[in-house]
């Protein structure tokens, strides 16, 4: 299989976006019209079925916009086997939209445990691939051999790893920010050890199929990140209902507007819960919120990255 790298950044140029819609599907914010085909919504089987309807409806409508989604596994683990069918479901109907999945799952463990984690999600020769995803998040802070297996995993099937670098969460710096002896922080030592890692399997377009999740939540240090890491690709979340906007991620991305894929989940797969789109569309319209929203986000990266080359070029000459 080609390059996970290479295969992200095709994707991003067929959709002319880097826009990525994750998939958190959350039973009391589905639609009231999904909902209600529950027989009994007490039963996580009844709402798992709700989950997998609406995740089939998210993501047709997505799937001619973006090239990238990323169903977080836990919104569907909460609801048992059922709900991991549903996960299934997602990744099945995603991948048939010819869209690059990456499955959101943060695993990280000591390594014989992580040979088992990887062959689940990446490799579908140990079982039935319904898990089977182009990349997986993967935990860094059990060390090099929490992660190696899921490199190697990814490396031998074309895959991709995205290693938690610096998250988007407010909290993350009670760890990620810690100043280690030498002066840098946390964080940092990690990108220096995800960049050190994907030295190794860098695709033809100049990215490696190892990357790093880094906040929009904290475009300082995403500038600092992109430094370090130049041949990484970035999963990017925080923009939208974490507060991020289009400007705070432009540190994300290379100068040639490459580099990153950038998510919002909440606040597209239910847009229609909030302002502006609860007041043109309301829930009867939810399917047109979403597209609307998922084309807004496109427009608004569309329009921070031509001025962010705008600003690299400098003024016209004359």
């Amino acid at each position: 299989m080609e390059n996970f790298a290479d295969r992200l950044i095709e994707a991003v140029e067929r959709k002319g976006t880097p826009a990525c819609v994750g998939l958190d599907p959350q039973f009391r914010l589905i639609p009231g019209e999904i909902r209600k085909r529950a027989v009994d919504s007490a039963a996580t089987g009844a709402q798992a079925a709700c989950v997998a309807a609406f995740c089939q409806e998210v993501i047709e409508i997505v799937a001619p916009l973006v090239g990238v989604v990323k169903p977080q596994a836990a919104f569907f683990e909460q609801l048992g086997t059922s709900g991991m069918l549903a996960y299934a479901d997602a990744v099945r109907r995603a991948r048939q939209h010819g869209l690059i999945v990456i499955g959101d799952v943060k695993r990280g463990d000591i390594s014989s445990t992580a040979e088992a984690y990887a062959a689940g999600h990446l490799r579908e020769a140990h079982g039935d691939g319904h898990f089977t995803v182009d990349a997986v998040t993967v935990n860094p802070y059990l060390g090099s051999d929490g992660v190696r297996p899921f490199i190697e995993a990814a490396n031998e099937t074309g895959r991709g790893v995205f290693v938690l670098v610096k998250t988007s969460n407010k909290s993350s710096a009670d760890f990620q920010d810690l100043k280690l002896a030498d002066g840098d922080e946390l964080f940092v030592k990690v990108a220096a050890k995800v960049n050190e890692w994907g030295g190794a399997v860098t695709g033809k377009r100049g990215y490696s199929s190892v990357g790093a999740v880094v906040g929009a939540t904290h475009p300082q240090q995403a500038v600092r990140l992109r430094a370090l890491m130049p041949g990484v690709p970035f999963l990017v979340p925080g923009y939208g209902a974490q507060g991020a906007g289009a400007a705070d991620v432009m540190p994300c991305f290379r100068e040639d507007g490459l580099g990153a894929v950038v998510n919002s989940s909440r606040g597209v797969i239910y847009a229609w819960t909030r302002s502006p789109y609860k007041e043109q569309f309301g829930e009867e319209r939810w399917r047109d919120a979403i597209e609307a929203a998922a084309r807004d986000m496109i427009s608004d990266l569309h329009q921070a990255l031509q001025q962010a080359r705008k600003l690299q070029a400098g003024p016209p000459r004359t």
